[in-house]
């Protein structure tokens, strides 16, 4: 990766997040932690790793991702927009009555949602799914990601869709799953340890590759093993922080479902834009 694409990404996160605190405050509601703790890894799917088309969000032949963790829907769309899906104005009417952003990913009404979620466990099953389509199909360029929190893998379903992904040999699919150590009730560590991780996805028939979720060469090198990856599905175990970006919010549970109020809005956002003039400085 060049240095110009390496911050063409730091800008496309830094815009996410900013995105993220500007709907969630506008909303007062939604889920800021983990969205913001996925900036790197939206920005690098839908600026660098999808084959996609934002004027041709329904063609068939496209790469297709799948938010399993649906309530962070604020990085998807923030992520979704400045991808040019739909205007960035848009993102302050999330979860407003009558707008088509509300608090979880709808693929009726959102350009770019390929799969509706919500209910923890659905979005991989779907997306391992998707992935046995294509197969099927016969369109082996197509490829599925999917996105899921270290909470949501405590989801019995979860597992049944790994071990539905590596029975077909789905190369073609790729999980996703956040680390950030945290969930609604406290450390998932202490809620439900899944821990180790990586032992699980090796038994359940997975390549697995893990890696600093905020590391935009440790991303690419993680999405080039999948590439090559033949005969199994392959999944990125992404160590991050959550709430990164914002100060307060960082390693802090209750940013996991919680709005910004004003004040906390204004600092959040002067973080921010510090983080952006500091990125455009060293272009």
């Amino acid at each position: 990766m060049t240095n110009t694409q390496k911050h063409a990404l730091a800008v496309a996160a830094c815009n996410i997040r900013m995105g993220i605190i500007e709907s969630t405050h506008s909303a007062k509601a939604g889920h800021p932690g983990g969205s913001l703790s996925a900036a790197e890894m939206f920005a690098y799917l839908y600026n660098q790793e999808m084959r996609i088309d934002p004027a041709q969000p329904k063609w068939d032949d496209r790469d297709r991702f799948v938010l399993s963790k649906g309530h962070t829907a604020p990085g998807l769309y923030a992520a979704l927009a400045h991808r040019g899906f739909f205007p960035v104005s848009d993102l302050l009417t999330l979860r407003h009555i009558g707008s088509y952003l509300q608090g979880h990913p709808n693929m009726n009404t959102v350009p770019g949602v390929d799969m509706s979620t919500g209910s923890l466990g659905q979005g991989v099953s779907v997306a391992a799914g998707m992935a046995k389509a294509a197969k099927l199909m016969g369109k082996d360029a197509v490829r599925v990601y999917t996105l899921l929190g270290d909470g949501e893998i405590a989801e019995g379903q979860v597992w049944e869709a790994f071990l539905f992904a590596a029975h077909y040999k789905l190369d073609n699919f790729c999980a996703i799953i956040d680390l950030n150590g945290l969930q609604i009730d406290g450390r998932t560590a202490d809620v439900m340890n899944t821990e180790p991780v990586d032992a699980k996805m090796e038994a359940f028939g997975f390549n697995v590759v893990t890696i600093d979720g905020h590391d935009f060469d440790a991303i690419e090198a993680a999405f080039d093993v999948f590439h090559k990856t033949c005969g199994k599905p392959t999944v990125i175990l992404m160590k991050t922080t959550k709430g990164k970006g914002v100060s307060y919010m960082e390693n802090e549970a209750g940013w996991h479902g919680k709005a910004p109020n004003d004040a906390e809005y204004e600092k959040a956002m002067t973080e921010l834009r510090a983080q952006m003039a500091e990125l455009e400085a060293a272009k």
